[in-house]
């Protein structure tokens, strides 16, 4: 069971002392590593009794951690956090319910969802601290420029990022999910349909598909100004309509950047490979370039 299926499963049954203490866990972090047990009556404005009946539960749903050294101390985990995002969510009038999850990946789990009004979006939970630390602030520049970061404040950062990138890129009919909402590390947006370019064998025409993503490519950079930096087969996503959905934007960087020129040919030699060995589509890097940089 995914942190995200423990957050939803665990939502339902919380009550507002319970969410008290995990906001009062969250906003304390940054102070310590694992929040004392005797300094969260007081922060909660609970009693030692009702705060320990809620340490309890909370621990029972799986939703914080607990540290035993020279004292003892608590922590949220990432169903905790993500129960955060949740009644954020909900009380934004954004989210009524789950539904089935559409993607567990690495640094994502995205997840079918409805809102008060019935309509179907999609509610990505930003997972930055599952891969490497290391890793992670090596690749992604908002990070980087930190020294001390925690992975909840990482994941924060890349929900922060992409939703930032897709607000822009949106109203210029960029191949991407409409933004809807953004909290902590979820991004709600418009529903995800299709798959992975990188699952499609084989599909109708290849070379129009590879030209439509090419041309999404270069209006984002025309006029937004900005570079996907971390293209491939696996955020390409083909809906039923053959139509290529453009996904993953939190590390997005400016036509500005120092190395933007050469984020955008890896992204573009990513395609142009990928189609060259999978559907025999022969198109070279330098005129995809060309296209993408010119006009």
């Amino acid at each position: 069971m995914s942190a995200a299926d423990v957050a939803v499963k665990s939502f339902r049954k919380l009550e507002p002392e319970d969410l008290r203490i995990l906001y009062v866990i969250e906003a304390n972090m940054s102070r310590f590593r694992y929040i004392p047990e005797k300094t969260l009556p007081k922060l909660a404005k609970l009693t030692e009794q009702q705060t320990q009946y809620r340490l309890t539960r909370l621990n029972k749903f799986k939703l914080i951690y607990r540290w035993t050294g020279p004292y003892k101390g608590y922590a949220l985990n990432t169903a905790g956090y993500d129960c955060l995002a949740i009644n954020t969510l909900v009380k934004a009038g954004i989210l009524e319910a789950f539904g089935k999850p559409l993607g567990v990946g690495k640094e994502a789990d995205v997840y079918d969802a409805l809102t008060p009004d019935n309509k179907r979006i999609a509610v990505k939970f930003h997972r930055l601290g599952r891969t490497s630390f290391r890793q992670t602030r090596r690749v992604r520049g908002y990070v980087a420029e930190r020294r001390h970061i925690s992975w909840l404040y990482q994941s924060r950062l890349g929900a922060e990022k992409e939703f930032e990138a897709l607000k822009l890129l949106y109203p210029h009919r960029v191949a991407v999910p409409k933004p809807i909402y953004q909290n902590r590390h979820t991004v709600a947006m418009s529903m995800i349909e299709g798959a992975e370019l990188a699952e499609y064998k084989e599909m109708p025409n290849p070379q129009k598909t590879l030209h439509e993503v090419l041309s999404n490519i270069r209006r984002a950079l025309k006029n937004v100004g900005i570079i996907h930096a971390d293209l491939s087969e696996y955020n390409v996503l083909i809906k039923p309509n053959w139509h290529p959905l453009i996904i993953d934007w939190p590390q997005y960087v400016s036509r500005e950047h120092p190395n933007a020129e050469q984020l955008l040919e890896r992204d573009i030699k990513n395609l142009v490979r990928f189609f060259q060995r999978k559907y025999r589509v022969q198109t070279k890097l330098k005129d995809a370039l060309d296209y993408v940089q010119t006009g």
